[in-house]
């Protein structure tokens, strides 16, 4: 009960659009500050602009300029141009102008998840500088070039366009130029959009970009190879990585069997497949999909994601379940409970045992097990991927770090939640790379560069638990360690897209795949060792050889012996040592005897 005089507040609900909500909250996507909104804006249109050429089998021309406004030093013009596909007219106002508008929405790996980048640059532009998003474009075989300055309405979340147009090509172009004003920082931004162009140019050897910066200076980062990684291809979902309510989407657009729809809707399952889940969940094959319950759904949906063997260790580590078979109960194991007692007791695992006694080796029995009772479904296809592959990476940091050693390593491709992914790793050590007290970690995602948050990254915690010294590395050191997650779905932490989450799977895959490129960099730099002995033992015997001669000849008389003997000599040394013969003959020549 209130006392008098006591005010009783009543809640306030309102909606908010999309475009409203990013707008009040533009942190989330990155537009923190005018020092972070500046690199944000630039890295979210080239991004853009790479997936919109080399997806699409096109050599990337990049061109990016940050202009300083003469009215108000507080305001950049960020330009960028492409060589892409170009934009057809229908989609530009939507494709800039409303937020959740992409085609990005597709299971294909790209640099854009979410469909916002561009969008909230734009509303971050509408919001500190009032000024339109300026666009022209033009598709590839279309003989007109396209104009458009638009603005986003926040409350309908709707393009508004302020001015079109379109005229006639006179040359052989398409591809799409974007340029807005905002508020930046330029001096605070600089070092880290140098740094975010440079681990683009390394990660894209295959590119030309040019940069112009407000300070009018020029960086080129010349094409050096000519092939393109392997375009991605949209693929269906797959079964592991299904949800409820995807499920149900599915489901319940179709008036076709059950069996029909599945099989049809996902990828890497059959008939058998489909039969075997639909007599675990106890549906009829024959059942109209819209017909299903919330529950056969939810059934249906735990049996085709099937068990994992990180589900089982995530269980071990946060179930409540006081037993080991309490605990797969818990995990909705498609089997009954005595079913599940004999499968333990077959193992020779106490049903009655708490789930955190559980070693490694018994969680890996478990799972084999426990795989069993699920339908075999395919993993998931990697042709919804495109990975760099070790030349083109190799090649990048050979372009821009000319090191002494380097060595890239692309894994198989692996699945996490139903999603496939593949890891890809480099190490480059002496020669350009400069030397540090910890390794210089570049980190990438779909071929994005992630410059920030990089302690929080998956990445950074593998690292940390390298014994350097068991690879014949003493820090400071100059060695460079790159990695590279692509994926139809990548764990990032954040909307910000700045740091990859610890997945197991993905850290395993980083795990192995950074020991095996330190294992070859072991080998480089035992075999540099043995080389300096060989060389350090081989130039102490050649500044004893023209004495040695010298005396020879003496005995055995004639100066054409001395020649002969010196000769003979360093052809055994360059023999013994593998040390190339004309080096040895100059350190010979340049021997000052007695002195």
């Amino acid at each position: 009960m209130f006392s008098e005089g006591s005010v009783v507040s009543i809640e306030k609900f309102k909606e908010l659009s999309p475009a409203q909500f990013f707008a009040r909250y533009r942190e989330v996507a990155g537009f923190s500050n005018p020092a972070r909104a500046l690199y944000q804006a630039v890295r979210e249109l080239v991004e853009n602009s790479l997936d919109a050429t080399e997806t699409h089998g096109i050599l990337p021309d990049i061109k990016i300029a940050i202009r300083q406004s003469i009215d108000n030093p507080r305001f950049y013009t960020i330009t960028v141009e492409d060589n892409g596909i170009g934009i057809q007219p229908q989609y530009v106002p939507n494709a800039f102008c409303k937020v959740l508008f992409s085609s990005k929405y597709v299971l294909r790996q790209t640099r854009g998840m979410y469909g916002l980048g561009i969008k909230a640059a734009v509303l971050y532009a509408q919001m500190t500088a009032g000024s339109y998003v300026e666009v022209i474009t033009s598709p590839v075989n279309s003989t007109r070039i396209y104009y458009f300055k638009m603005k986003i309405d926040l409350g309908r979340n709707e393009p508004l366009i302020f001015e079109r147009g379109s005229w006639r090509k006179s040359r052989e172009w398409h591809g799409t130029i974007v340029s807005l004003t905002l508020e930046g920082d330029w001096p605070r931004a600089k070092q880290k959009v140098f740094e975010y162009i440079k681990r683009t140019a390394v990660i894209t050897p295959y590119a030309n970009i040019v940069f112009v910066s407000p300070d009018e200076e020029l960086v080129f980062f010349k094409r050096s190879v000519e092939k393109l990684p392997q375009p991605p291809l949209e693929v269906k979902p797959h079964p592991c990585g299904v949800d409820v309510e995807l499920l149900k989407e599915i489901l319940r657009n179709s008036s076709e069997p059950v069996i029909n729809v599945l099989t049809k809707s996902f990828q890497g399952v059959g008939v058998r497949a489909v039969e075997e889940a639909l007599k675990i969940a106890s549906i009829e094959p024959s059942k109209p999909s819209l017909k299903l319950t919330d529950q056969e759904i939810v059934k249906l949906a735990a049996v085709l994601k099937g068990i994992s063997i990180d589900a089982l260790i995530r269980a071990r580590e946060s179930t409540r379940a006081a037993t080991v078979i309490d605990m797969l109960i818990e995990l909705e194991v498609p089997a009954t409970k005595d079913a599940l007692t004999k499968l333990l007791n077959d193992l020779n695992i106490d049903p009655l045992s708490n789930p955190r006694s559980l070693s490694d080796e018994a969680i890996e029995a478990i799972y084999r097990g426990i795989a069993k009772l699920y339908p075999k479904i395919r993993p998931p296809s990697p042709k919804a991927l495109s990975p760099l592959g070790e030349g083109i990476i190799e090649a990048g940091l050979k372009k821009i770090f000319n090191p002494e050693f380097v060595k890239a390593i692309s894994r198989r491709p692996r699945v996490y939640q139903g999603h496939s992914f593949i890891v890809e790793v480099a190490v480059a050590y002496g020669g350009g790379v400069p030397s540090s007290s910890e390794p210089t970690l570049l980190r990438y995602a779909n071929k994005i560069p992630l410059l920030y948050d990089e302690k929080a990254d998956v990445s950074w915690k593998v690292i940390e638990r390298i014994n350097w010294e068991q690879y014949n590395i003493t820090m400071p050191a100059p060695l460079i360690i790159l990695t590279h997650v692509c994926s139809t779905k990548v764990p990032f932490k954040g909307v910000g897209k700045e740091s990859v989450a610890d997945v197991p799977e993905v850290e395993r895959e980083l795990s192995l795949a950074i020991k095996e490129a330190l294992r070859a960099l072991r080998d480089h730099l035992v075999r540099r060792m043995k080389e300096e002995l060989a060389k350090r033992k081989a130039l102490t015997l050649a500044k004893y050889v023209p004495e040695v001669a010298i005396n020879l000849s003496k005995i055995v008389g004639g100066d054409g012996v001395r020649k002969l003997v010196e000769d003979k000599l360093v052809e055994v040394i360059a023999k013994k040592t593998s040390i190339d013969i004309s080096y040895l003959r100059e350190v010979v020549k340049r021997v000052k005897i007695g002195i």
